[in-house]
């Protein structure tokens, strides 16, 4: 790409970015429509297909489609527009200034992820309005609303109700890119799985009794306090699936043998680069974080029963029974009840693709030297959804940045003072361009 283009998308897609930071979308309540109105317009002046589909008029989901010449795969590039809170009093800039400044764009959604529809959508205009067509296949761009709450009226819904509109071949959406310095290296991670969900309640029983007399009762609430104490000496074992055997290997920590082979390379990792290791160490099995907890309803009586509910993450592909087994080795299986809130498989896109290859490809001219390294997400994003959908879908989390690295980047994400390097708006915007041109030819 020549130089002039990559500054006019930089330009473009940062114009764009300080629009859409200007459009509160907190959800709830989100209030996509005026945004979602904008984005259609601009696309299908340029030449696309569009739609907008909703559970609820306030909230329409758009998708838009650049119709190839011949028949081939669907790239889908896709991107939530709704936001999580902010509290302006604990900003620099207003976060919903969209200021540019010092060479950062400001505001509510800069890193999640405002800035990865405005990078997408510069790119597919860029193209649209140069003529460019597909040689083969569609270009897709699908803006959802309602992922930071659960994607129920967002990508959930337009995947069991409009199908056809948003069934993809290649799917690139949130989940890393931001360049992480190892050990002397570039390294950008590709997001190729994500885990499941497998909330739970823990509940113990005991005899209400007056709070004056301690030992009248039987304190349901301090039966807790050994199973806190066990979630907080230790995690479940490790269940190392395709995505982070890749990662290790990547890092240069093969995995020879069983869960000891693990432990090993996880401990040369954190001799290593200990802030890794603690993003890592997640991916590698399942994970027990205890976070409420209730007992009696009044101060002055001893609770006869206690609840307390753990978010659990387990690897993706494995289910009830691999979670169950899990939660016992480290709770035990007596002195309470389990019972499970929500179950949601985790699952995972090939670590090997032409997806991938493309990536690596456009990586090695744009960022010489670097590598390409798969990871896999503790939490989820709109991509496993697809993958649900569409099971012969390829879905990548990947939106580079370079001059931000992951150290950078993460504490920013639904946190005060969000920003993002303009020139890595630029650099994600040329990337989307190219890798539209590679993937559909023409």
């Amino acid at each position: 790409m020549n130089a002039i283009v990559a500054e006019d998308l930089q330009q473009d897609a940062t114009e764009l970015l300080q629009r859409l930071i200007r459009c509160n979308t907190v959800n709830p309540p989100g209030n996509e429509r005026v945004l979602q109105e904008q984005l259609a317009a601009d696309l299908r002046d340029a030449g696309f297909d569009v739609a907008l589909r909703g559970a609820q008029p306030e909230r329409p989901n758009l998708v838009a489609r650049l119709r190839g010449i011949a028949d081939g795969p669907t790239l889908c590039l896709l991107s939530h527009v709704d936001t999580v809170l902010a509290t302006p009093a604990d900003w620099t800039h207003d976060p919903w200034s969209g200021d540019l400044a010092d060479g950062f764009v400001w505001g509510r959604g800069a890193q999640d992820m405002k800035s990865q529809t405005a990078a997408e959508v510069a790119a597919a205009l860029s193209l649209a309005r140069s003529g460019w067509r597909p040689a083969r296949g569609d270009l897709l761009v699908v803006v959802v609303v309602d992922e930071e709450v659960g994607g129920e009226l967002g990508a959930i819904w337009m995947c069991e109700h409009h199908p056809d509109l948003v069934r993809c071949d290649y799917l690139l959406n949130e989940g890393a890119g931001a360049v992480i310095p190892y050990d002397g290296e570039r390294l950008y991670g590709v997001c190729v799985a994500e885990k499941g969900v497998f909330r739970f309640r823990v509940l113990t029983d005991g005899i209400a009794g007056h709070a004056s007399i301690p030992k009248i009762g039987d304190n349901a609430l301090l039966k807790m306090a050994p199973l806190l104490a066990r979630m907080g000496e230790r995690q479940p074992g490790y269940d190392l699936t395709e995505g982070p055997r890749a990662l290790l290997e990547g890092l240069g920590l093969e995995v020879n043998g069983g869960v000891g082979g693990v432990e090993f390379a996880l401990e040369r990792l954190r001799a290593n680069d200990p802030g890794l290791a603690l993003l890592v160490e997640p991916m590698l099995g399942v994970t027990l974080a205890p976070t409420r907890i209730w007992g009696s309803e009044k101060i002055n009586v001893i609770p006869a029963s206690a609840e307390l509910r753990v978010d659990c993450r387990v690897p993706p592909g494995l289910g009830e029974e691999h979670a169950l087994t899990r939660i016992r080795e480290v709770l035990g299986d007596d002195g309470y009840r389990l019972e499970f809130t929500e179950q949601v498989v985790g699952n995972a896109s090939p670590v090997s693709s032409p997806l991938m290859d493309a990536i690596e490809g456009w990586l090695r001219v744009n960022d010489p030297g670097c590598r390409v390294v798969p990871t896999i997400l503790p939490g989820f994003t709109d991509s496993r959804t697809f993958r649900d959908a569409f099971p012969e879908c390829v879905a990548y989390g990947f939106f580079p940045q370079r001059h931000m690295n992951l150290y950078e980047t993460s504490p920013l994400i639904h946190a005060a003072d969000e920003r993002i390097d303009a020139r890595d708006l630029g650099f994600a915007a040329t990337f989307f361009h190219d890798i539209c041109k590679e993937l559909l030819g023409g």
